[in-house]
Formats: structure tokens, sequence, C-alpha cells
């Protein structure tokens, strides 16, 4: 079976360290371990490909350099133009899967006109997001690619049931619309730690506390770095581990210094995919502090990382979140933005190393029983299998029947 893996979106560069790097990465790795050969279509490539990726014919979509917003959205739409010429040339394709981003419509336009299933990844809702946060000139002509997008695809896989739900208030998209969460690989969390981190290993004295991902506003590090100094006040010997980079990154180490917790916080920046687990693996705790957000459609890598690594999770409770984490079994929930809270879960998870351990233990256990990246290939060739305009039905091992 070939399979045409999609991602337009110059902001994730497929072989990075976002994590929606990595969400490209692992389905595209694990499409490839049930049998697929894939050829994948990028607008940035951002480094070597990573293990697993020796087959994969990689196609880079040409960039043109571009001078202010209007003239930079004015090339996003005639990328579609490369895209599908690309496609043209490397087909046929048994079908295409696409990671949406907010300018392409050409990949589900060629599946539909080709024939074959159309699968479209949808994480966000990207033209409020470009609205919202960075500037939209055209927003007419971004509203209509959006809309050829949807209207072309033959399923439309929602990454939460806020995605999902936003997904059916659009009519091009409504009655075609799945949800499909992210999942992880167990695997990469179940060995010892290859790399020495500056932080005490689980398991002994002090605690340490971590948080992995982008540094933005929606992700509330702020408020952990409160509940952590509170913590830190009670035991001066507790560390707090701060993964990854992005525009919050000096407000975060000035807060620091002004709680007067600099020496007990690590900011390594963004690491290495392959460098996450010996992070993870150096935790006691890991922390999703999420702010109260009115529209929360995330389906947060971090937590399918944490609970894999077998962490005792804190987490606010809010959208998908709420699903993931059953509040004292495989985690501990608290209010969204209520930091007296958070810190209250901080200090009763230093004071019990047997719940941190039974709260860590479940949260594997869990994770690699229902939210695998192999669960998550499987429902997609379930889905592509089921759209398929094809007499025969196809199956990752490229047998008919």
């Amino acid at each position: 079976m070939r399979v045409a893996y999609v991602c337009a979106d110059r902001g994730v560069p497929v072989f990075g360290c976002k994590g929606s790097s990595i969400h490209v990465q692992e389905v595209v790795r694990n499409l490839v371990a049930e049998g697929a050969a894939v050829d994948l279509f990028a607008a940035r490539v951002g480094g070597t490909a990573p293990a697993g990726f020796g087959s994969v014919d990689v196609h880079r979509l040409p960039k043109k350099h571009s001078q202010g917003l209007e003239e930079r959205e004015r090339c996003s739409l005639e990328a579609n133009d490369h895209l599908r010429a690309a496609l043209g040339e490397a087909g046929p394709f048994d079908f295409v899967y696409e990671r949406h981003s907010l300018w392409s419509y050409a990949g589900m336009e060629y599946a539909r006109d080709s024939g074959v299933p159309g699968l479209l990844e949808v994480n966000a809702p990207l033209l409020e997001e470009q609205r919202r946060y960075r500037g939209l000139v055209r927003e007419g002509d971004a509203r209509r690619a959006v809309q050829r997008a949807f209207g072309a695809a033959s399923a439309l896989l929602g990454v939460s049931d806020g995605v999902a739900e936003y997904l059916e208030r659009q009519p091009a998209a409504r009655g075609r619309v799945h949800v499909v969460p992210n999942g992880v690989d167990p695997s990469r969390f179940l060995r010892p730690p290859t790399t020495a981190v500056p932080s005490p290993t689980r398991g002994t004295a002090p605690m340490t506390v971590g948080f992995v991902g982008t540094l933005k506003p929606w992700h509330g590090v702020e408020d952990l770095v409160e509940a952590f100094a509170q913590m830190h006040d009670l035991d001066p010997h507790t560390r707090l581990l701060i993964v990854g980079d992005g525009p919050q990154r000096p407000r975060l180490m000035e807060q620091t210094v002004a709680c007067g917790i600099e020496n007990a916080v690590d900011f390594p920046g963004a690491v290495a995919p392959s460098e996450i687990p010996p992070m993870l693996a150096s935790l006691d705790v890991a922390v999703a502090p999420y702010p109260p957000l009115e529209d929360f459609y995330f389906s947060p890598l971090k937590l399918f990382e944490y609970m894999a690594a077998g962490l005792s999770i804190v987490a606010a409770s809010i959208g998908q979140i709420r699903q993931l984490i059953v509040h004292g079994t495989t985690g501990v929930l608290y209010p969204p933005g209520d930091t007296a809270a958070l810190t209250a879960a901080l200090i009763r998870l230093r004071a019990d190393p047997a719940l941190r351990r039974r709260l860590g233990d479940e949260a594997r256990r869990v994770a690699a029983r229902d939210h695998t990246w192999h669960s998550v290939i499987r429902r997609i060739f379930e889905l592509a299998e089921r759209h398929s305009d094809r007499h025969a039905v196809l199956r990752p091992d490229g047998v008919t029947r």
C-alpha cells in the first residue's frame, strides 16, 4: 500500500522537536511499521530524518521568499499548485493523509479527483487561531481554502472532542467527522536513561517536578513556577525542570528570579525527541498546568508521554485531559488556574512516594493499553477502508480482500 502524507504547514518542521513535529514523525513511522510505503510531502523539513524513516521518500515543497503578511499568504495559496503537481508526479497512492494547514487544500482535492480516500487530520480551528494570534489579511481566501479542504476530504479526524465539535459546525465537514486522539509509543519510555541530565533521578530525594512543551501563554507554566516556589519554601531541596522553548521562556526565567528559586530551576531549552525519555525518567512528578481557556481543544501529547513514562501526573481538569486522567487513579486533577490547588497537589505528592508510584504505574498501564500510536494507525487504516471508492478493501500489508 502506498500512502501520501502531506504537511504543507511551514510552522511544522517535520523532523523538528515541536510537539506537532513529533506527531508527524510518529504517524509516519507507524504507517511504515504497519507495512505502508510512505511518501512524505513537507513544506519544511527542519533537520535530519529520525530513526525509522529510511524507507520514506521525502518530497520538499518549494519555498518562496516573501515579505510581509499579505505576500506570505499569497505564496501559501500558490503553494497548492506545487503540491498538486508533486502528488501527481509521485503517485498513484492508495490514500492521502494530510495534517491540516490553513491555506492547503490541494492534497484533499488530489485524493478526491484520483478516486482514493483523503483523510484530513485537524488539530485546531486554524482560521480562528490565525486571526486571533498571528494576524490575517486575506481572510476570505483563507476561509475558502479551509472549506475546499474540508469539502474534498473523505473523512476529517479531529484530535479531540473539542476539535470534532468545531468541525461539525462547518457545513463542508458535517457528517464526516471522527475523533482520533494522539498516542504514544510506550517502548520509548521503558528503556533506562541513556543520557545524563542535571536533575536527580526518580525515586531519590529531593523530589523533581517537571514540564515538557512549548513555552507559550496557553500552557500556563507561570502557574507551575508559582506553585513550585511555594512548595520549595517548605523543602528547599526540591527541583523544577522546564523542558522546551518559546516566547514565554524569558518571562518565566525572570519569574524564577523574582521568586528566589532560580538556582532550583533548570531550563535546558528545546531538546531532540530522543532526549525526552531520559528527561522524563529524571522526574518524580510531571505537570500540565493549563489555564482556564474558553476553548480547550488540545490533545496534549505531553500527557500521553507522561503516562507512558510512568510518572505521577498533576494536570488541570479541562478538555480532553478529563478523559485521559482519572483523578486519584492515573493522576491528580485540579481546577485550571487554581495555583493554590496545584501547590497542594505537589505538596501532597512530595509527602507520599507510595502514592506517586501507584499513580505512575497505573498511568503507564493505561497508556500501553489504550493510547498507543499502533491503535491510532489501525484507526486510520479503518477509516481509509471505509471511505475507499474501490471494490477491493484496503489492508496495510497491501493485500486486498
